[in-house]
């Protein structure tokens, strides 16, 4: 295809030709793109559930499994684009190809951050360290993991900050998430109350709250945990699934409060006593 006649004289309809068969290349390019990539993630996810079904696998692994293999599809995807894309605009693939190998190298000292992060987010995926729904403290946050892909960690805090983590600087992984947590309360009472009495109240109410099923063991009343400045501090302690220690807690203090009430035993409060000074 010729785009000058005669010397410098411009073709202008073999550019139009030119520019009709590119555009068509890369529109089709462009279709096939938006057509594979909801196809391909539904491809992955239901074949992830049919593997967790198989093996049993748990919920968090599974939301795991499901993101860093669309994570790892997309990307592809993207490479393979980039490179049909090139190809229908007439750069040739192979010399660039071997031109990107010569600056990968080049660049490779600079990029030992990402491979950091990509060889720490493959042993933390493989060691299980964390999965998507688990509640962590890792890189100086915690919050609920959103998404656990080969360079990122995404953590949400619990005041709905979305936090994105390099693999790299997870030096440390405290999951909440494993095994059952504990629901702990403590509740003062005045120095002039029976203490016998007010352990037998309160331990009433947490024989009712051993037949929620949240409870996994326990509650049970420990005994006076400390002397304050004006309340002697009964603790209560109990095991829960996990996530739910902090609606337990909840509901342990309000019935609590209500039941001393209920015997006439005072929790104590700040007072504040005025005193005013006539002058003559």
């Amino acid at each position: 295809m010729n785009l000058f006649e005669e010397g410098l004289k411009f073709n202008l309809s073999e550019l139009v030709e030119l520019l009709i068969q590119v555009g068509l290349k890369v529109l089709v390019l462009l279709i096939g793109y938006a057509i594979v990539k909801p196809l391909g993630r539904k491809a992955i996810e239901t074949a992830i559930n049919r593997l967790s079904t198989q093996r049993k696998l748990s919920e968090g692994r599974n939301k795991t499994l499901q993101k860093l293999s669309v994570n790892i599809f997309s990307y592809a995807l993207i490479f393979i684009l980039v490179m049909m894309l090139f190809s229908a605009v007439g750069i040739e693939i192979g010399p660039l190809l071997a031109g990107a190998g010569i600056v990968g190298l080049a660049i490779g000292f600079g990029a030992q951050g990402l491979v950091s992060d990509i060889v720490t987010g493959f042993f933390i995926l493989l060691e299980r360290q964390v999965e998507v729904d688990d509640y962590v403290t890792a890189g100086g946050y915690d919050g609920i993991v959103e998404e656990v892909g080969i360079r990122t960690t995404r953590i949400r805090s619990f005041d709905g900050t979305l936090n994105f983590i390099p693999n790299r600087n997870i030096s440390g992984v405290a999951n909440h998430s494993r095994g059952n947590m504990r629901a702990l309360v403590d509740i003062g009472i005045g120095y002039d109350e029976n203490i016998d009495e007010a352990m037998a109240v309160l331990q009433k109410v947490a024989l009712d709250f051993q037949q929620d099923e949240r409870f996994k063991e326990g509650p049970d009343v420990l005994g006076v945990q400390s002397l304050g400045s004006s309340d002697v501090v009964i603790r209560i302690l109990g095991k829960t699934e996990n996530m739910e220690q902090w609606a337990v807690e909840r509901d342990l203090r309000k019935a609590m409060k209500e039941a001393l009430d209920a015997a006439g035993i005072e929790i104590p409060f700040p007072h504040q006593v005025y005193v005013h000074k006539n002058e003559e």
